[in-house]
């Protein structure tokens, strides 16, 4: 006993020092200051122009993309808060992987054009930043002009329903079709709860739909779902052989609307109020705004962009990158 008694204080000093160097638990923001560094996760799958693929350059790989240039805004935010330079470490990983890393403790925040109002099983003890990008949502893309007047009589089949059913008509814009969803995402999260009666393709990745089709693989993919902003990039710079769906009017067709925001775990409440000043300083600013044109509306190569602005990662940590998965049927309940 008299032993013991003598190594208690060990002890103490010893967890003293442990958590000096790495603390267990404690203030976020306190921790990133002490250790000069943040860890950040980005998706590996590209979500352009959010996040672009990774670019090799003779100073190794860089990635780039509005989210990119949000981290480089924060991290300065950061240093000047900690009143040292504070370094951001990136970790590209699956998209499904980032709440668990988060959850984990791995990871500061992560970015990548996250809707901020999606419930899933997966996303609990998670907090989410105010928005830095407004307006975005959940819609579709084809390469049917049949297809896309298939949606437009479903629509319009449900506004001749009682009043209740016309408030959801586009809830039944897709009924009949094949859809495709990336696994883990907003869209997947929405069909698995509003498309029940469709046969459903869950792809590794956004790229593996598009392969997947081109593939022209059974069943025949009718509608590939995502992020508007993110499938809108697409269309228009990269598939223009694929149209968004929209209504009569030309409208884009929106399932559900979403803005999206930085997620960091639900107990760092001090890096949460430091990421919303930041935002809403951005937004004021007008620099919020100048980031949304730079990349959704302005003509640019982005491995210039990234060769010349982007952000280094560790290769290594990094799965292989060009490996973009596939998509199989969801099985039946």
């Amino acid at each position: 006993m008299a032993l013991f008694a003598l190594l208690l204080p060990g002890c103490g000093l010893l967890i003293d020092a442990v958590e000096q160097v790495w603390p267990v638990a404690g203030n976020r923001v306190d921790i990133i200051c002490a250790r000069e560094r943040v860890q950040v996760g980005l998706t590996m799958e590209p979500f352009r122009p959010f996040v672009f693929p990774t670019i090799w350059t003779d100073e190794g790989a860089r990635v780039t993309g509005l989210d990119v240039e949000l981290i480089k805004a924060m991290t300065d935010e950061l240093s000047h808060r900690c009143g040292r330079p504070i370094t951001p470490v990136l970790h590209l990983v699956r998209f499904r992987d980032l709440f668990r890393l988060l959850n984990e403790g791995h990871l500061d925040w992560f970015v990548s054009a996250v809707a901020t109002t999606t419930p899933a099983p997966s996303r609990a003890g998670v907090a989410y930043s105010l928005p830095y990008f407004y307006g975005g949502g959940i819609s579709g893309i084809t390469r049917s002009s049949a297809v896309i007047d298939r949606v437009r009589a479903n629509v319009t089949e449900q506004t001749l329903h009682p009043a209740a059913d016309r408030l959801a008509a586009t809830s039944h814009a897709l009924d009949g079709l094949t859809i495709a969803v990336q696994a883990e995402t907003s869209a997947y999260y929405y069909a698995e709860a509003n498309l029940g009666a469709n046969r459903l393709l869950i792809c590794d990745s956004l790229p593996a739909a598009f392969e997947y089709a081109d593939a022209q693989t059974e069943p025949r993919i009718d509608v590939i779902l995502g992020a508007q902003p993110v499938l809108e990039y697409m269309v228009n710079r990269v598939r223009r052989d694929w149209v968004p769906l929209t209504r009569d009017n030309g409208r884009p067709l929106f399932l559900t609307k979403a803005d999206y925001g930085v997620v960091v775990a639900e107990d760092s409440y001090r890096l949460r109020w430091l990421l919303n000043d930041l935002l809403l300083k951005l937004d004021e600013s007008g620099r919020l705004r100048e980031m949304r044109t730079r990349w959704l509306d302005e003509d640019y190569a982005f491995p210039r962009r990234a060769s010349l602005e982007g952000l280094p990662f560790d290769v290594e940590k990094m799965a292989v990158h060009y490996i973009q998965g596939t998509c199989y049927l969801k099985p039946l309940p």
